[in-house]
């Protein structure tokens, strides 16, 4: 005769003290890896708007000079990378902390609108890179003046 298994409905769900652990592990510990990630070589913290003429993209690259930036457009893929090189290393002694990032961090977003890559411009102000896309003349807007009192005629 097979054994009687007891009925327990709430075997199956998540215990409150799991849920908890769960959303406090989700909320804090990785979303401080998100914020630690432009320091260890990740991706880079953008800002990107539009106005009526340009795209505008700005990016945090403390550190990096100009001259180790690359930047590129395909498309309407654009593409920032940047790279960290050591300054010097300590040969007398040793470290006791060691957390300053070396390395290359590099970000692909797609644009919000057409632009002309040949004449946008990159500007590196207080480790803040600024780059102004300028829109291309199909997607700028146009405006049509409305003329009072015109009559249009109609052809035969």
């Amino acid at each position: 005769m097979p054994g009687i298994v007891r009925f327990e409905p709430l075997k199956d769900f998540v215990s409150l003290r799991d849920a908890m652990d769960r959303l406090v592990e989700e909320s804090f510990i990785s979303s401080r890896a998100g914020l630690l990630a432009p320091l260890t070589g990740g991706s880079l913290a953008l800002n990107v708007y539009e106005t009526d003429q340009d795209v505008v993209v700005t990016a945090s690259l403390p550190g990096v000079k100009p001259e180790d930036i690359d930047i590129s457009v395909v498309g309407d893929v654009l593409t920032i990378k940047g790279e960290v090189k050591e300054e010097s290393e300590v040969e007398d002694g040793c470290y006791y902390c060691h957390e300053r990032r070396e390395g290359v961090t590099q970000r692909s977003i797609t644009l919000p609108s057409t632009t002309v890559a040949d004449k946008a411009e990159a500007k590196v102000e207080d480790g803040v890179l600024t780059i102004v896309l300028p829109k291309a003349e199909e997607v700028k807007p146009k405006t049509i003046k409305v003329k009072p009192d015109v009559k249009v005629k109609a052809e035969k």
